[in-house]
């Protein structure tokens, strides 16, 4: 009985060995994949400082599987106002081999065209990005650089036109702009323009740096302007507290491109949603790392603006808003 019991031990150890041999083979390939690196992508970002509308660029990114810890590093740097630093951060993004560079400034997005025609530049906004050479049209960019469009200038007839509504008899003004950025020529040009024929004289106020406002700031409070105009960018952006209290202590009439101007004291808005820009700025990210050439991604256009105007504001500089023009508002801040 015990040489029987052992046989047939030894057939049973013996299948065990065999499933078990069984187990590792099917078991391996999955193991081996399991084990074969995920890509990770490496992207560049570059801005003068943070914005929390730069937040739905990340979150669409996210939502496209691109997810930074995981499968994403961001390798973001922001120049605080010193745009000297655009061409620094973007040498680095090229020696990094970045597999993109997102840049949210015109000097920037020059800057790293200048360094490298073969890494993808996604700009989300552009300001006349074909007078500024960055691209050769907007339905064939060419090149390494895709991105959006902003329509400040195409849009400046429409924020005279409605400063000319709320400010009864306005006749003069003065536009507040970036001219270190070579995009701002066009908008100023166009704000000018309107102005002229609508039978207000615009005058140019310019800053360069963030040392510059101080004196632009005299230099405005001692003309004593009826409105003011603020071309947007990311230098103008990045000091807009600064500009809305001038606005607000001068009680002077103002007008910008972005809402959250006026959420944060300004008078009025009138342009596109940007956080709206900076998701489907991650649309174009995605596609350009999954391989589309920029060069033929066409260049996007908003196609929604919006009407913003705060009346804590308008109370305190002494203005009032007529119920037909509130009723046109998008959006109404108390």
């Amino acid at each position: 009985m015990s040489v029987v019991l052992s046989n047939w031990g030894k057939a049973m150890r013996r299948r065990q060995l065999g499933a078990v041999a069984l187990g590792a083979i099917v078991a391996w390939p999955l193991a081996l994949r399991a084990q074969q690196p995920t890509r990770v992508w490496r992207i560049g970002f570059i801005a003068h400082r943070y914005e929390k509308f730069y937040d739905p660029l990340f979150a669409g990114l996210r939502e496209l599987g691109y997810v930074e810890g995981r499968n994403l590093i961001v390798e973001r740097r922001y120049a605080q106002g010193n745009a000297e630093r655009f061409k620094e951060f973007a040498v680095e993004m090229v020696r990094l081999n970045v597999d993109a560079i997102i840049v949210v400034t015109t000097p920037a997005a020059m800057a790293a065209r200048n360094e490298t025609k073969t890494i993808p530049i996604v700009h989300p906004a552009a300001i006349d990005p074909v007078g500024t050479g960055l691209i050769a049209s907007l339905a064939h960019p060419g090149g390494n650089v895709t991105g959006l469009a902003v329509l400040n200038g195409e849009t400046s007839a429409k924020r005279v036109e409605l400063l000319k509504e709320v400010v009864p008899g306005l006749s003069s003004g003065v536009v507040l702009w970036n001219s270190a950025n070579p995009a701002n020529s066009l908008a100023f040009r166009e704000t000018e323009s309107a102005g002229q024929k609508l039978g207000v004289s615009l005058r140019s106020q310019e800053v360069r740096s963030q040392k510059d406002f101080a004196g632009a700031f005299a230099a405005m409070a001692e003309q004593r302007p009826e409105v003011l105009l603020v071309v947007q960018d990311a230098l103008t952006l990045e000091y807009r507290k600064e500009i809305i209290d001038f606005a607000l202590q001068n009680k002077v009439p103002s007008m910008f491109v972005g809402k959250e101007w006026v959420e944060e004291g300004g008078l009025m808005s009138y342009g596109d949603r940007l956080p709206e820009r900076y998701r489907r700025a991650a649309d174009l990210v995605d596609k350009v790392l999954r391989g589309v050439k920029p060069a033929d991604l066409p260049v996007e256009q908003p196609t929604t603006f919006e009407l913003a105007v705060n009346l804590k504001t308008a109370k305190a500089i002494g203005l009032t808003f007529s119920p037909a023009f509130l009723a046109r508002a998008d959006q109404v801040i108390e």
